[in-house]
């Protein structure tokens, strides 16, 4: 069977470049789309030119990502309640690069990190994305951006500065993250109030994002006892029709609610020190297409 080397070469590079779009983007659909003009410019290129395809292709795809995240940041704004990245399914020993170590890499796609890096502008989360998630040297980046070494430098010290400053602490245990997360939905399900404060840190929050599409708080729940009393209170305890299911999302233990065949609504735990610092609630039917049952 004949292939396409051009193909063939894209194909081999598609998950680093998918990985740059969705850290870069936080929605599937952007990301795709962003790869697949990606693809068209490779197609139509002189791929004689071409000395590394590798990095000729992150090159192109972080200045479309830039681009589209300029447009998709305007749509955010008009946004209906709290705004989280779409849930994915992870496999992280996938796709980390080598030089990569798996904590760092599955930080940089966590909900709490890509949150954090709404704060900063296309060109810094573009550096922080290539550097810290990919490690990128600074000359690569300065290519792929086409900035002085210098300006990337700066652009990298600025990114890294405002991460640190809102940077979430994580459980990255998978054992213990997924003990705690199903002790969460036990309590939650079973109206265990006193049992989810035990979970809780004291400044717990809940953010939920519905995209005014479903039902979900329009505002961030603050403190550990006003979580537990929203949990308590919206909880969905099974009944036909419902099924859950544990599985790696955004590098971390989720929790998927199916309804009637149909994804209705991921929860997923921040976790420091044995502690839910923060409980993200996506039920925006948008964001959760990727998740349906094949």
């Amino acid at each position: 069977m004949l292939t396409d080397p051009a193909t063939d070469v894209f194909e081999e590079h598609r998950p680093v470049l998918h990985g740059v779009a969705y850290r870069m983007l936080g929605r599937v659909a952007d990301a795709e789309d962003v790869v697949q003009d990606a693809w068209l410019r490779w197609s139509a290129a002189d791929r004689a030119e071409v000395r590394e395809p590798r990095a000729y292709l992150v090159r192109v795809t972080t200045r479309l990502a830039i681009d589209r995240l300029r447009q998709v940041q305007s749509r955010r704004e008009t946004y209906v309640g709290p705004w989280l990245p779409e849930p994915v399914v992870t496999d992280i020993g996938g796709t980390a690069p080598d030089i990569a170590e798996r904590a760092v890499f599955t930080e940089s796609v966590t909900l709490a990190m890509l949150v954090v890096m709404e704060a900063l502008s296309p060109l810094e989360r573009a550096v922080f994305v290539l550097r810290e998630a990919f490690g990128y040297p600074y000359a690569e980046i300065a290519d792929a951006l086409d900035r002085s070494e210098a300006a990337v430098r700066q652009l990298a010290g600025r990114a890294r500065r405002h991460v640190e400053e809102g940077r979430p602490r994580f459980e990255v245990d998978p054992d213990r993250q997924r003990t705690l997360t199903e002790r969460f939905i036990a309590a939650a399900a079973g109206g265990d109030l006193d049992g989810l404060l035990n979970l809780l840190a004291a400044d717990a929050r809940l953010v939920g994002d519905s995209g005014g599409k479903s039902k979900a708080p329009l505002r961030i729940i603050e403190s550990a006892d006003k979580v537990g009393r929203f949990l308590v209170g919206v909880a969905p305890t099974g009944g036909p029709g419902m099924e859950f299911t544990l599985l790696e999302l955004n590098g971390g233990i989720g929790l998927l609610a199916h309804y009637g065949g149909k994804p209705d609504t991921v929860i997923q735990l921040d976790i420091e020190d044995g502690l839910i610092q923060t409980v993200y609630i996506v039920r925006n039917p948008d964001k959760l297409v990727s998740l349906a049952f094949d």
